[in-house]
């Protein structure tokens, strides 16, 4: 039995030991007595401390019928104390429970008013209120009829939401697109392009992604990818062109990105282009494998690229040194007297 058990248990059978106790000195009355004056004692607490936050945040109108039941609560106690009116103590508690379904039932449909929630969605519908419709029809699993409401509304992200959920993926990725030319947010861009997958539609999802990577330059090489699965080699090589120069620049910055650009050179036939750019990549390894070892594996990398046979072997057994000599270590960790493992059971 773990500890959370075992301290339920315990708290368990403590309250059943009290209780017993108190059956025992004042017979079951007392027992619901006592259960009924820490009931409405913990329930009137709590509605006074709400009562006093929702004044401070000056609330009148909830303030106001927190107060009621605080009032009702708290009267409740005072007959539990006096064990007097135990019929109006059972009325209040019967009240209580109402009131907690009902509370329970309307926050379940919070933009809905009293009268619309007993309407259907078509009534909601035919009376203009395209709000509660659309959330009557969603209820009913009806996403399609949802959009549409939300579109009349103009709430357009909630629309390719709903047309998600009916699976209409090419209306949301129109809608997306829309946002788009609208709010010249690019994120709209990249959903369109997750839309226009899902759709099956590749070639529209190859040019939302196009449009997304004239802002967000790192992704011409997912278009250039996407435009070479369709087929289109022009524009694939167009995209690869693109991806070299952002590549180009972002190497500049830090010497990890001439991989990336001595690939798609050599991808492109830019062989001197690629062979300069592999050196540089071999440099940056060197200096990086001083600090950290586990840089001899690109090291080999690139001297394979450069046709340094002689080189790669001798960067590739350094680095399998290194590997060998961290598996030895964990293994040595793991055999330790004092670890956690079988040996220290």
């Amino acid at each position: 039995m773990d500890k959370l058990k075992a301290y339920i248990l315990t708290f368990v059978l403590v309250l059943l030991g009290i209780a017993a106790g108190i059956v025992w000195a004042w017979g079951w009355t007392g027992l619901l007595r006592v259960v009924l004056l820490l009931s409405f004692l913990v329930l009137t607490l709590g509605l006074l401390f709400f009562t006093a936050l929702t004044l401070y945040a000056e609330s009148w109108k909830y303030g106001t019928v927190l107060a009621v039941l605080t009032a009702i609560s708290g009267y409740a106690l005072y007959l539990s104390w006096v064990w007097k009116g135990l019929w109006v103590v059972g009325a209040i508690i019967v009240f209580f429970i109402a009131a907690f379904a009902f509370g329970i039932w309307y926050i379940s449909e919070p933009d809905l008013g009293l009268v619309d929630r007993f309407k259907s969605a078509e009534s909601l519908e035919k009376a203009g209120k395209y709000k509660q419709a659309a959330r009557k029809y969603e209820k009913k699993g009806d996403y399609l009829k949802a959009a549409e409401m939300y579109e009349k509304l103009g709430w357009m992200e909630s629309a390719a939401w709903a047309y998600e959920k009916a699976e209409k993926y090419e209306k949301a990725a129109e809608i997306y697109e829309q946002l788009y030319e609208k709010e010249k947010d690019t994120y709209y861009l990249k959903e369109a392009h997750e839309y226009w997958k899902k759709a099956g539609n590749m070639e529209r999802a190859a040019k939302a992604l196009e449009r997304y990577a004239e802002e967000e330059p790192w992704f011409w090489e997912d278009v250039a990818k996407l435009y070479e699965e369709l087929g289109n080699e022009d524009k694939a090589r167009k995209a690869w062109e693109k991806a070299l120069e952002y590549y180009k620049g972002e190497a500049e910055e830090e010497g990890v990105f001439y991989e990336d650009v001595g690939n798609i050179a050599r991808k492109l036939g830019m062989e001197e282009l690629a062979r300069e750019a592999y050196q540089k990549f071999l440099e940056y390894c060197l200096k990086e494998a001083e600090e950290d070892p586990m840089w001899w594996k690109h090291v080999a990398e690139a001297c394979e690229y450069l046709g340094e046979k002689e080189k790669a072997e001798e960067a590739r057994k350094k680095y399998e040194e290194y590997r060998q000599s961290i598996m030895k270590a964990n293994e040595e960790t793991s055999n330790f007297p004092g670890d956690s493992g079988k040996n220290g059971e």
